[in-house]
């Protein structure tokens, strides 16, 4: 009996280490301490759905909160939220297009987020409702999104009649102007009178701006040296008017000198509205110089552009192209989603970068792969 009892014993011991191995491997605890109840997994809160209405009430009432929802459902890859948020876009649209747009691009340093600040502030005083909307062309590469200018307008940030959105940070640089677009319908339904679209970037963003918008402003720098260095002759023409920003203590005498020079290369460029000459105009916006000046203008650009009917064939033409933009940019996507395409592609490139396959033909044949048939010989 004895001997049965410590080969029980023993077998228990084994028994026992063998517990606590497999209990260390999994959980690392020792045996004969309990468990303590609040380290049990706890279930993860789902976080509920928002309904179509529920969108389309709060946008239509003017809530901040439920617009920021919005903009970010429009901005979801998933296919369930695309779906919503292009039922939430039909039933907001008739309550659209009564905002004055405005495209704000510049030099690097030129104080764009200063400038839209001090404007901001400017017309919240005196009862307009401002968003801020930006296209952030980095943010397509590094996923990104430009937080710096919500923290940067601190006063505009928490103004009531304010609402600041960063870039959407997904997808291409088409993809994101489709999402800001979207956001800007938005705004527009809930009640927002004024929006700002600022590009963060260089390059295809003005281009991108201006394409959306009802008028176009350049900030530019005096005291820089050349005026005209680091802008592009093609974005001066795109512009309705020009701010010489910073115009204040020793920098007047030379924003006084900048504008003169920028009125004279004006004169050298072709303008599309017969009635309207883009003028030349100083601020500062730190000390809040110029600045009702500029408004001015922007708001006489409105309203000129709004009498000859130049803004309604300008806001039709905007939508057809937006239109156009949106189903080569849904193509693309499908285009790159298909897995026939993601399978032949590398081998395809390969060959191209190669030299041992036309592009061309190789083009052709993913065509032929996407669309399941024949595709007649591209030129």
């Amino acid at each position: 009996m004895a001997g049965e009892r410590q080969d029980e014993a023993h077998s228990g011991a084994e028994a026992g280490a063998a517990t606590h191995e497999g209990s260390e491997g999994r959980l690392g605890i020792m045996p004969g301490i309990e468990q303590p109840s609040n380290l049990a997994a706890a279930p993860r809160r789902r976080v509920r759905e928002w309904s179509v209405d529920e969108h389309v009430r709060g946008i239509l009432a003017g809530d901040r909160v439920v617009l920021g929802k919005t903009i970010t459902l429009i901005e979801s890859l998933r296919p369930e939220h695309n779906a919503r948020a292009l039922r939430v876009m039909e039933q907001v649209l008739p309550h659209t297009g009564k905002a004055l747009r405005i495209g704000i691009t510049g030099v690097p340093g030129v104080g764009k987020s200063t400038f839209i600040e001090a404007l901001g502030s400017l017309l919240t005083a005196r009862g307009h409702r401002v968003a801020v909307l930006a296209i952030d062309p980095s943010s397509t590469r590094s996923r990104g999104s430009i937080m710096g200018d919500k923290t940067r307008m601190e006063r505009l940030s928490v103004d009531p009649m304010a609402f600041i959105r960063p870039s959407p940070s997904a997808g291409s640089l088409g993809g994101v102007a489709r999402k800001t677009r979207e956001a800007m319908l938005l705004c527009e339904a809930a009640g927002f009178d004024i929006v700002f679209i600022e590009t963060v970037g260089v390059g295809q963003s003005e281009t991108m701006v201006h394409s959306m918008v009802d008028c176009f402003l350049l900030l530019m720098l005096a005291g820089a040296g050349d005026q005209l260095q680091g802008i592009k002759r093609g974005i001066m023409e795109l512009a309705d008017a020009i701010a010489i920003n910073k115009a204040d203590g020793d920098n007047v005498l030379a924003a006084r000198a900048a504008r003169a020079e920028y009125e004279n290369a004006l004169h050298l460029m072709s303008y599309p509205w017969p009635d309207w000459s883009p003028p030349v105009l100083t601020c500062s916006a730190v000390s809040g110089d110029g600045m009702e000046e500029v408004w001015a203008t922007i708001a006489a650009f409105g309203e000129r552009m709004t009498a000859n009917g130049v803004l309604e064939q300008k806001r039709r033409e905007q939508a057809l192209a937006w239109m156009h933009d949106t189903i080569r940019q849904s193509l693309h996507e499908h285009f790159a989603a298909h897995a026939g395409v993601a399978a032949l592609l590398p081998e395809l490139e390969r060959r191209v970068a190669e030299g041992a396959l036309p592009p061309l033909l190789a083009a052709q044949r993913l065509l032929e792969t996407f669309l399941g048939g024949n595709v007649s010989t591209l030129s």
